[in-house]
């Protein structure tokens, strides 16, 4: 399946364009001081000029908000009282321009929505229906750790096709066959020579290998939890923390969610909202008791459920693609890559 096609950048941005008779196309565009997703079909412009988004596509997949059921509380209809499915799009779909990091982040994900016993409908409907486009990441951020947690800035993990960016030019490998499907819908392009495929193997290898020191997660898989629990130094990490939430709310492994009805007059709707584990409200019983009351409780819990939960139930790793959002953005400077190592060297 792997075959190279190259682009120069016109001709790229012209081959995004005519996907569009065939998938809603989202693409990386600037929006302020930050780069987002957004819909090519709405006008936006794709830079791949950047760094990172300031949010994962998480959304795309997995909606901050979705409509899961309506109802009608009049009594006059005949269906009243009665929960219906709202309506849903799970038409073709393309990201095109993902870091790895976050493509990886929804191999991650997938492990909680769909498994042998539990398959979520909707995510799953909306996952099988895109197609993934990353974008190799060659100037990775000082606080980007990808190849700690089993990615890197050119992994193919969870893609369908991944670009190379070789200055004037984008050099697609394909890896998949719904890859291959989207660049044949594409237009423009020439088979790339053995040339420009190592010059993209050797950028990919140059750049790896000057990431970062390690994030040392290596012995987090024999600790014990219990101990890892009640460690010293969880009120020295929760310090500064003030609940915020943009932690939860940035990360693209982060799946917590609450469901809430909504009325207004005589119809109802049943939504779906992503939560945060860094909220008092999350964890608070009918009863008024909260188990996770304190900040220190929750901000443990946090950790303790990426680095050492996840890792214990799935044996995949821990539920992190190191993309660093959460370092960048913490007010408070707190700083997983810390966290992880004192967990691992307890």
């Amino acid at each position: 399946m792997t075959a190279y096609r190259v682009y120069s950048k016109e001709e790229w941005t012209s081959a995004v364009k005519a996907l569009e008779s065939h998938y809603q196309v989202f693409v990386p565009v600037k929006d302020g001081d930050f780069h987002l997703f957004g819909l090519l079909s709405e006008g936006k412009r794709p830079d791949f000029d950047f760094q990172n988004t300031h949010l994962s596509p998480k959304s795309i997949v997995y909606p901050q908000s979705e409509r899961m059921f309506e109802y009608s509380l009049d009594g006059e209809d005949p269906d009243a009282h009665m929960l219906k499915e709202a309506p849903k799009d799970f038409s073709p779909r393309a990201i095109v321009g993902i870091r790895p990091c976050d493509a990886l982040a929804f191999q991650r994900v997938r492990v909680n929505f769909d498994t042998p016993r539990y398959r979520d409908p909707w995510w799953v409907s909306r996952f099988e229906s895109t197609t993934f486009v990353g974008l190799g990441c060659n100037a990775p951020e000082a606080t980007c750790f990808c190849t700690s947690v089993g990615g890197g800035p050119f992994s193919e993990a969870g893609l369908d096709v991944l670009l190379y960016d070789l200055g004037d030019r984008f050099l697609a490998k394909v890896l998949t066959s719904k890859g291959d499907g989207l660049l044949k819908k594409a237009l423009g392009g020439m088979e790339a020579d053995g040339t420009l495929v190592r010059q993209a193997e050797s950028l990919a290898l140059k750049v790896t290998e000057a990431m970062p020191a390690v994030v040392p997660v290596d012995g987090l898989k024999d600790k014990s939890v219990l101990e890892l629990f009640e460690a010293p130094f969880w009120e020295d990490v929760a310090f500064g923390c003030i609940n915020c939430g943009t932690c939860t709310y940035l990360c693209p492994t982060c799946w917590c969610f609450d469901i809430q009805d909504e009325v207004l007059g005589k119809s109802g709707d049943r939504i779906r909202n992503w939560d945060s584990c860094m909220f008092p409200l999350f964890t608070l019983h009918g009863s008024g008791h909260n188990p996770r009351g304190g900040k220190v409780a929750r901000v443990r819990q946090r950790f303790m459920h990426k680095l050492k939960y996840y890792l214990d139930k799935y044996n995949e790793g821990v539920q992190c693609s190191g993309c660093g959002r959460c370092v960048r953005s913490c007010p408070a400077n707190i700083d997983i890559r810390q966290v992880a190592e004192l967990m691992n060297s307890l």
